[in-house]
């Protein structure tokens, strides 16, 4: 269950309107957060915004509102090209830090962001919120006991059709908004850190092949579209295992499908995030599902089983858990098991990288540890 809420209510501020600045204002206030102050592209966005996300008062710029407040926690949900002047300026008013990924649109400031929030002590977060599924606990707490073997192979795909058609448009398209990866770096960082999470170990080198299916969109660009819709990836692990990933942006039909299978000497573990309730698990002599269910469960995936089961839980309910762990960190002093914090984000960063290099140059890269 989310942690519980200091008797002070916990000042909150979020940066960015759109969709996820509702998910992160709904979040913070399960959590016992207070919405203190919104901020948007102009103060009119933020104003509209404001009944929506339940703040008190809308500001014309995040200086405004690190001055005329003091903020505990600060919720970066902006384009990429500007966490890292929001999450600095956060850091630098003593604030505490969540701010959504891609951390940046590119390693170094990722790596400087994450190195920022260690030298000032502060708790820094970074939403991978897949790790909060239940079933996605119950499935690494098997892989860690053993239950599979040892991890051999690994594969998977993360596909979604929201950028399907031309007239489909969105900042991210624009590589100065977004960064040089769009499908990867939005939607493949997911599934890598889902990957590593699960199994315990860490991709070491990629081969990647990327696709751009059209060459230009809707109204965002002047020129061609200079950002991917779909990426193949090939991997390897510092334990000796392989895979494959197929992310993509324009496959019809898909909404959200997030798909993991992870195969050891002993069995195989399956997730798809769109029937969370549930985890395959195969063997030679057997197969089964298993239902998420508290009283079955592992503890430490029963921590996460917010109802009973047959009363299915989803996306919100794990964003929801990410930031009462991440409030927990900050009255606890001490990082919850499996919390992802900007260390993970500079390490998804550093991941994306190798891809974007690996598919201009059609060549192996070694992932910087």
């Amino acid at each position: 269950m989310p942690h519980d809420a200091a008797v002070r209510r916990r000042a909150v501020a979020i940066i960015g309107t759109g969709f996820m600045g509702r998910v992160h204002s709904r979040a913070a206030e399960v959590a016992g957060g207070r919405v203190v102050g919104v901020v948007g592209s102009s103060l009119e966005r933020a104003e509209a915004a404001r009944p929506d996300l339940r703040a008190e008062k809308a500001f014309p710029t995040v200086t405004d509102l690190l001055d005329a407040v003091d903020v505990d926690v600060v919720h970066v949900c902006t384009p990429n090209d500007l966490h890292a002047e929001m999450t600095h300026a956060a850091i630098a008013a003593g604030a505490h830090v969540v701010c959504e990924k891609p951390l940046s649109t590119d390693a170094e400031t990722a790596g400087a962001m994450a190195a920022a929030a260690d030298a000032a002590g502060v708790v820094a977060g970074v939403p991978f919120v897949y790790r909060f599924h239940p079933m996605v606990r119950e499935a690494r707490e098997r892989v860690r006991r053993g239950e599979i073997g040892t991890v051999v192979l690994a594969h998977g795909s993360y596909l979604q059709d929201w950028m399907l058609l031309p007239s489909d448009d969105n900042w991210r398209v624009d590589a100065e908004r977004g960064g040089p990866t769009r499908a990867f770096g939005d939607i493949g960082s997911h599934w890598c850190d889902l990957l590593e999470f699960v199994t315990g170990d860490r991709i070491t080198k990629v081969s990647a092949q990327s696709s751009t299916i059209h060459p230009s969109r809707g109204s965002t660009l002047e020129g061609p579209v200079d950002t991917e819709d779909a990426v193949v990836l090939q991997f390897a692990t510092h334990a000796g295992a392989i895979g494959s990933a197929v992310i993509s942006q324009v496959s019809a039909g898909r909404k959200n499908r997030l798909l993991l299978e992870v195969s050891g000497t002993a069995g195989t573990f399956s997730f798809d995030q769109e029937n969370p309730e549930l985890l395959w698990y195969g063997g030679r002599e057997r197969s089964s599902v298993l239902v998420r269910d508290p009283d079955t469960l592992t503890p430490e995936a029963a921590r996460f089983a917010r109802v009973p089961a047959g009363h299915p839980q989803g996306y919100q309910d794990c964003f929801d858990h990410f930031v009462a762990d991440t409030y927990a960190a900050i009255d606890d002093g001490t990082v919850p098991d499996g919390l992802p914090t900007f260390a993970d984000g500079a390490r998804a960063a550093r991941i994306a990288d190798a891809v974007v290099t690996s598919a201009a140059k059609q060549v192996w890269i070694d992932v910087v540890p």
